[in-house]
């Protein structure tokens, strides 16, 4: 009689236990196969969920979609990652949620709380980052090297962008007025000497031994620099000036500045430029050349949506 209690009662488990995989199974809906890679809709609601967090989508449909699209990227991209032998590791993700965490100025146990109080679990940003750490590896090792800069081009480009202000060389001194922290002494005030200063100007070679005519006020070399180098404001006025003259007073952090011309040349240096340049035109190209491969990687996967 006992031993029939016990099957009868494990036959109800059993039962039970079937029932709740089903649960499980049908709660967890394939929704999408990325080269037989399962992606469902619990992944699709947890990633919408984030997207609303961070105010993204118009509407649950819209973000449902995009949370869609950015787990079948993700899934490329770490399936790419595994191909070249990228890997990811915890340690990784991990300094990346804290840099998350310390931008927004909150720990990580309270970021994570922050996702559970909204409703996204903290794995579903984790899992994120996984795959766009993995992706910036990929760029890194297989993308960039194909990124080609023509030298050419950027010499054509920095040509056009030399204007008459910025074709010039200087060395240059800066004669600061300083305003002591705490001191109560005013901008207009040191202003005011500043232009004092500049009246009985004579040149670089007496500049140290006039300023110390006034208290809390210094000369320092600044030494060579091209007008690439400096604001488009500084360079224009730098222009306008001769040898042996100052700029206008400025009112800077810690005081009233001004600089002196000591020696000026035309140098229509393309350096500076074409710097600005590189990284701008690089960067565009790394940019192109990521969405690029991304899309092919696209193209040939086998995306099946149901």
């Amino acid at each position: 009689m006992t031993r029939g209690i016990a099957i009868k009662s494990l036959a109800i488990w059993l039962g039970l236990s079937l029932m709740l995989v089903a649960a499980q199974v049908q709660a967890q809906t394939v929704r999408v196969s990325v080269n037989g890679i399962a992606i469902t809709d619990q992944q699709i609601s947890a990633r919408a969920a984030l997207l609303q967090l961070e105010g993204r989508g118009a509407n649950n449909a819209a973000r449902t979609q995009m949370a869609t699209d950015e787990l079948i990227e993700d899934t490329i991209k770490l399936a790419e990652a595994e191909r070249l032998g990228i890997s990811v590791s915890s340690s990784q993700v991990d300094n990346a949620v804290s840099s998350i965490a310390s931008n927004m100025r909150v720990s990580v146990s309270n970021l994570n709380t922050i996702l559970t109080q909204n409703g996204v679990n903290p794995e579903t940003l984790r899992n994120r980052l996984r795959a766009a750490i993995a992706w910036q590896n990929i760029v890194q090792q297989a993308i960039s090297p194909r990124v080609q800069i023509s030298e050419l081009d950027l010499d054509l480009q920095a040509a056009q962008q030399v204007q008459e202000t910025t074709s010039f060389d200087y060395i240059l001194k800066e004669v600061l007025f300083v305003i002591p922290q705490g001191s109560g002494q005013s901008a207009s005030r040191r202003t005011a000497e500043a232009n004092q200063y500049r009246a009985s100007f004579a040149g670089c070679d007496t500049a140290v031994d006039l300023v110390l005519n006034y208290n809390d006020a210094a000369v320092r070399d600044i030494g060579r620099r091209h007008a690439t180098q400096l604001s488009d404001a500084m360079a224009t006025e730098l222009a306008s000036l001769t040898v042996g003259q100052l700029t206008r007073p400025r009112v800077v952090e810690n005081g009233v500045s001004m600089y002196a011309v000591c020696e000026k040349a035309e140098a229509r240096d393309l350096t500076f430029i074409k710097q600005d340049l590189r990284q701008e035109a690089g960067t565009e190209a790394l940019q192109t050349e990521a969405r690029n491969y991304l899309e092919r990687l696209k193209s040939s996967a086998a995306i099946i949506r149901r």
